[in-house]
C-alpha cells in the first residue's frame, strides 16, 4: 500500500513508525524542518521552544515510546523551579523531580522529531494544498502550485482540523467534524538578554493576565548559555489579536510580561514573535479515530483528545492501529 501522511507531528512520526511494515510511507511537510508545534528556532545566540514547552507522560505505550529516546539523551527530565501566579503575585512554588517527571528535547525539542523521523521518506517544503481521485481509484496530491506529487491508496491528514478540512474532499465521511472542531491560538514572545535576569523560578503557569506561561528557556537541559524567556499568550487573547499588527503584539505581551515578573523585558536584546493560530483545543468528549474506509481517507491529531504531546501520540497510534486491521 501507498500511503501519504500529511503533516510530520508527533501523531505522523507515531504512524509512520507503526504503519511502515509492508506499506510504503511518504510523508509532507509544509516547513523546512520536521516537528510540527513542538518546534525549536535558533538565531546566532539563542535558542527558542516556541511551541509545546515540555511533556509528561501517563499512558504506557508512550513511556515504551520515549523509553529508548531517554537513553539516548535525546528526552531529558527537566527539573524546572516552577511558580504559579495570580494577579502579578506568586501563589506557590515547587521544583519538578523524579517522581512526577516533565520532559523536554535536547538539545532542542524538535530534536525528538529529528531523531525519530531519520529512517522516513520525507518530503520537506511541500505543502498540499488538495487531492483528487483519479481514473486507477487512487488519490492524487497536489501541491500549492498545482503540482501532482503522485498517486496514492491512503491519505492521512494529521494537519491541524481545519486545515485538514481544507485539504481533504468533501466526500470524507468527518468531513465536517473537522469543520466544528474549535481549535485555539497563541502567540509565542521570544526574549532574549545580554545579563540574565534574578529570577526565583524556572517555569511560571499565569493566570488573571494576558499571558498564560512565562519559562526560562534556556534552563532546559542542554541549552546554549544565552539567558532566555519564552512567554505564550492565552488563548483567548490570542483569538482575539492573530491578525493585529505583529508589533503592537510584542509591544502588549511585553508590557504585560514585565508587570508580572518586575523587570523590564523591553531591554531584550533579541525579540521574535511567532503567532499559532492552531495550537489547542479543548478537551475532547469524542476521542474516536476518523477513518472513512470506503474513501480510504483518515485524519488525526491532538486535536482529537487534548493539546498535549501525549495526547497526540495516543491518536496517531489509535488510527494505525486500526488502518492495520484493514491493510
Amino acid at each position: 500500500m501507498k500511503i501519504a501522511i500529511i503533516g510530520t507531528g508527533i501523531s505522523a512520526i507515531t504512524l509512520a513508525k507503526h504503519l511502515k511494515k509492508d506499506n510504503f510511507i511518504t510523508l509532507f511537510e509544509k516547513s523546512r524542518d520536521v516537528g510540527g508545534r513542538i518546534s525549536t528556532r535558533r538565531s546566532k545566540l539563542y535558542e527558542f521552544d516556541h511551541g509545546a514547552q515540555f511533556f509528561t507522560a501517563k499512558n504506557k505505550d508512550f513511556k515504551n515510546f520515549i523509553a529508548p529516546i531517554i537513553k539516548k539523551n535525546i528526552i531529558q527530565r527537566w527539573d524546572a523551579r516552577f511558580a504559579e501566579f495570580k494577579n502579578n503575585m506568586i501563589l506557590r512554588q515547587h521544583t519538578w523531580d523524579s517522581e512526577y517527571p516533565h520532559y523536554v528535547g535536547a538539545p532542542g525539542m524538535r530534536n525528538i522529531l529529528k531523531h525519530l523521523s531519520d529512517d522516513l521518506n520525507i518530503k520537506l517544503n511541500t505543502e498540499i494544498h488538495n487531492i483528487t481521485k483519479n481514473n486507477n481509484d487512487c488519490w492524487n496530491l497536489f501541491n500549492t502550485n498545482g503540482e501532482n506529487l503522485g498517486d496514492y491508496d491512503w491519505v492521512i491528514s494529521t494537519a491541524p482540523a481545519p486545515q485538514s478540512a481544507s485539504i481533504l474532499p468533501q466526500i470524507y465521511k468527518y468531513h465536517s467534524q473537522l469543520l466544528n472542531k474549535k481549535m485555539l491560538g497563541c502567540f509565542s514572545l521570544m526574549l532574549g538578554f545580554k545579563e540574565p535576569l534574578n529570577l526565583s523560578w524556572d517555569a511560571a503557569l499565569i493566570s488573571e493576565a494576558d499571558i498564560s506561561w512565562i519559562s526560562v528557556n534556556s534552563s532546559k537541559p542542554m541549552r546554549p548559555k544565552g539567558f532566555t524567556l519564552l512567554i505564550h499568550s492565552t488563548n483567548a487573547w490570542a483569538d482575539k489579536n492573530i491578525n493585529n499588527d505583529p508589533e503592537k503584539v510584542k509591544k502588549h505581551l511585553i508590557e504585560v510580561t514585565s508587570n508580572i515578573i518586575g523587570h523590564d523585558t523591553s531591554v531584550a536584546e533579541h525579540i521574535d514573535l511567532h503567532g499559532w493560530r492552531y495550537a489547542n483545543i479543548e478537551k475532547q468528549e469524542d476521542s474516536n479515530s476518523l477513518i472513512d474506509y470506503k474513501n480510504k481517507l483518515a485524519s488525526c491529531g491532538d486535536w482529537l483528545i487534548h493539546g498535549r504531546i501525549e495526547s497526540a501520540f495516543k491518536a496517531g497510534l489509535m488510527l494505525a492501529k486500526s488502518i492495520n486491521k484493514e491493510l
